[in-house]
């Protein structure tokens, strides 16, 4: 009989592998504890944290065709569990409004010519082709030098 998903069982530690450690379940049956779900930090060694016939609890995260996967770091108390991760940014509120405009680095060799409110859309487009064409040839020359060659 598989046991049931979400229970906690007590079992004792059978054997350690490099991958994680493989426990015989109270009710009969075993399953593993991966090595990601021993401790709530980073496990390089899972003998640094188990040994054999020590007895542990478990939480059974899955049970399908026979396997039954296992976790040790999920029965731990809140209090010892890892804290949650702070969300991302410089940790203060974020200014409200508009955000500030980027500055794009300048093509090499040439300096960015300053917009100007009168420039038309065509010459703009104009700027930008050949700028992206001499890029293009840049990036080319780099290659042609690579491609073909055969070492003899």
């Amino acid at each position: 009989m598989e046991p049931q998903v979400g229970s906690i069982l007590e079992g004792k530690v059978t054997s350690i592998m490099k991958f994680g450690a493989f426990v015989a379940l109270e009710g009969g049956g075993s399953g593993l504890v991966h090595i990601s779900e021993i401790a709530n930090t980073f496990v390089e060694d899972v003998h640094d944290f188990l040994q054999p016939g020590q007895a542990v609890k478990v939480l059974v995260l899955s049970a399908e065709n026979g396997r039954v996967n296992l976790s040790i770091k999920r029965t731990l108390p809140r209090e010892e569990r890892r804290p949650a991760r702070p969300p991302r940014g410089t940790g203060g509120p974020r200014p409200s409004g508009p955000a500030p405009a980027r500055q794009t680095a300048p093509a090499r060799g040439k300096p960015p010519l300053p917009p100007s409110a009168d420039q038309a859309f065509e010459d703009k487009l104009k700027q930008f082709l050949t700028s992206s064409e001499g890029k293009m040839a840049d990036l080319n020359r780099g290659m042609d030098g690579r491609r073909g060659r055969r070492r003899k």
